[in-house]
């Protein structure tokens, strides 16, 4: 099974324990590193601190403007949501403006896409192919209603049932509103940069330590760990 990058999203603990897992052995290659090479003197140091605070006060504002970033965006599609929920109910209930037969399918039909759209939030972490499937059936379910009030519109153009198709295409929008803010997330660059500046400031933590001891490399890897799942 390939994990992609919209999977990983989906599997907070798998992303922190691989993120915990990279980051303490970038640590180690810093320790190698210093092991390897001539000894740093103080003025080094300095210099070590310098870089490595900068280095660390820019990851901060990464994490920080991705952090405000991905609440905005989860509020977004909270809103999107709630709205698309609403304009299914409404339409629900307008449908019984329908004649009788034409009303009953229509309900039928609508809750069958109210279950389509509730699988595609619930198994959106679980594989391409079975979004696909429900991607799929959710369409087919659009056509048929679009085709049902619209066909009863031309049969009698009423203003009643000009409601009716109104609130069908409020229906078909919200999908493409909610599915579009769900896909919305944090640019695959923007994880990139922040991981790049994370295994760089662990890396210059291990070489610049004065002594090996494995606590000391842990606390940074574990905060950045927490903040990246």
């Amino acid at each position: 099974m390939q994990l992609t990058i919209d999977d990983a999203r989906n599997l907070p603990f798998l992303v922190f324990l691989l993120s915990f897992l990279v980051l303490w052995l970038a640590a180690q290659v810093g320790v190698f590193f210093r092991k390897r090479l001539r000894p740093l003197e103080e003025d080094d140091y300095d210099d070590l601190g310098t870089v490595l605070a900068a280095i660390l006060t820019l990851l901060g504002l990464l994490i920080a403007f991705s952090f405000s970033m991905a609440i905005s965006r989860y509020d977004q599609r909270k809103n999107y949501e709630a709205d698309e929920a609403n304009a299914i109910g409404t339409e629900y209930v307008r449908v019984g403006l329908l004649p009788q037969n034409e009303a009953a399918t229509a309900r039928q039909l609508l809750n069958e896409y109210l279950h389509q759209r509730i699988a595609f939030y619930e198994d959106s972490g679980l594989g391409q192919q079975l979004l696909q499937q429900v991607e799929s059936e959710t369409d087919r379910l659009e056509g048929e209603l679009w085709s049902l009030v619209s066909n009863a519109a031309k049969n009698e153009p009423t203003p009643l049932l000009t409601l009716v198709v109104s609130g069908m295409n409020d229906v078909l929008n919200a999908r493409s509103y909610t599915q579009a803010a769900w896909w919305n997330r944090i640019p695959v660059a923007a994880w990139v940069l922040m991981g790049v500046m994370a295994i760089v400031c662990n890396c210059l933590i291990g070489y610049g330590a004065h002594r090996g001891r494995a606590l000391l490399f842990i606390v940074l890897p574990l905060a950045l760990s927490i903040s990246f799942s």
